[in-house]
């Protein structure tokens, strides 16, 4: 028994022997040299980190793209008045339309008295947002009418060679403006020119009416009256001096009736000047060329046919030296190309169809400055080829 007591231990031994032992420090089994979580969770956890970071730039994205868009902008945009122009009579008016649109005003001197200009809260991309502010190009200032009619004056003394020292005119103000805030696109504001206008008129009526069989009384009446207001600006006078400024300064004075539609033109300005950004990026479309909106996104037809009439006159625009007016003279006696098929069926000779749109009345404008043409026997016989030929080669336009 011992023999075989032995044998089997040997057997059991020399089995055991056989096994091969799992070297130190792995517990996952007989693999030697891997560590899954290690080196998986590092890829993972990198990978992770550059998804956060894409999302979190499309948020910055799109949240500057949000701040940009119409009836957002607004919030990000603040009204800097100065306080001179909150004193002249009217300016309540101006600051109280711009609250009743809900824009944010600051009162704040400014460089220039009288005048308004805007600030723009810069959306960060970050988390930690501060109140950074950029200035906006635009600038308005008002001239009060005294100021203004002073100016014009002097505009007009100096043309007629009669400068006793150097007065102010428009030109030169704005001059001194652009020095003051260079780099600003200025716009200049004029209220009730329209009523001294008026009160001029009724004044020279007066002094007619009471004069009218007295040349010579009249003459030291007008001259009085003249005296009496200080200056005697009529509308040529204005009109050169506008004409003056627009040519040598590139800047444009707006009239108003009254302290009101000022307040209203204000709001729409700021407005215009909240959504600039908005408008400027929808209009980078990578064309050298302007494309209008209607031929852009062309024409919708449903499915009972409406549009169709609209895809019809394209179709006609589409030929050379084609207006718009043009197309719809044509259209508006031919509906359709059916209809224009059929009346070509109509005719009795080649020529007859050639011609056969040549008489149809095109009318441009309206009121007196309307005026009328036909569209001749060139686009006549060029949109009946179109519509009868089967050479697929012919070429329609010789001379286009």
């Amino acid at each position: 028994q011992s023999p075989s007591l032995e044998s089997r231990s040997g057997k059991a031994l020399s089995s055991t022997s056989e096994l091969t032992l799992p070297p130190a420090g792995c517990t996952r089994g007989p693999f030697p040299h891997q560590s899954p979580r290690q080196g998986g969770s590092a890829g993972r956890e990198a990978r992770r980190r550059q998804q956060e970071q894409e999302k979190e730039k499309k948020r910055a994205l799109a949240k500057i793209l949000k701040a940009q868009r119409p009836g957002e902008c607004q919030k990000y945009i603040t009204v800097v008045l100065d306080p001179v122009l909150l004193q002249v009579e009217g300016g309540g008016q101006i600051h109280s339309a711009l609250q009743a649109a809900n824009y944010s005003c600051v009162v704040e001197n400014q460089a220039v008295p009288c005048s308004i200009t805007w600030r723009r809260k810069t959306v960060s991309s970050q988390i930690e947002e501060g109140d950074e502010w950029t200035e906006e190009p635009n600038v308005l200032v008002l001239l009060r009418l005294e100021e203004f009619l002073a100016m014009v004056h002097h505009y007009k003394q100096e043309a007629e060679g009669c400068t006793e020292g150097q007065k102010e005119t428009l030109q030169s103000y704005v001059a001194h403006v652009m020095e003051k805030m260079p780099g600003k696109i200025l716009a200049l504001a004029v209220v009730e020119v329209e009523n001294y206008f008026r009160i001029q008129s009724k004044k020279r009526l007066q002094v007619a009416a009471a004069s009218r069989n007295q040349e010579e009384k009249q003459g030291k009446r007008r001259r009085k009256t003249v005296k009496d207001s200080g200056l005697e600006i009529t509308r040529l006078d204005v009109e050169n001096a506008l004409v003056d400024l627009q040519l040598c300064k590139q800047v444009q004075v707006s009239f108003f009736e009254n302290w009101e539609e000022l307040g209203e033109f204000a709001t729409m300005f700021t407005k215009a000047v909240a959504e600039a950004p908005f408008k400027r990026e929808r209009e980078k479309t990578g064309f050298s060329f302007y494309l209008e909106k209607g031929w852009c996104g062309g024409v919708k037809v449903d499915h009972s046919g409406k549009g169709l009439f609209e895809v019809w006159k394209r179709q006609i625009q589409q030929f050379n030296r084609v207006s718009l007016e043009m197309a719809e003279a044509v259209v508006s006696a031919y509906p359709s190309p059916q209809l224009l098929i059929q009346a070509y069926s109509r005719c009795s000779s080649e020529q007859e169809r050639e011609n056969m749109l040549a008489n149809i009345p095109v009318r441009r404008g309206e009121g007196v400055t309307a005026t009328s043409r036909r569209v001749g026997p060139d686009l006549s016989r060029r949109i009946y080829l179109q519509m009868t030929s089967h050479d697929p080669d012919l070429y329609l336009d010789v001379t286009g």
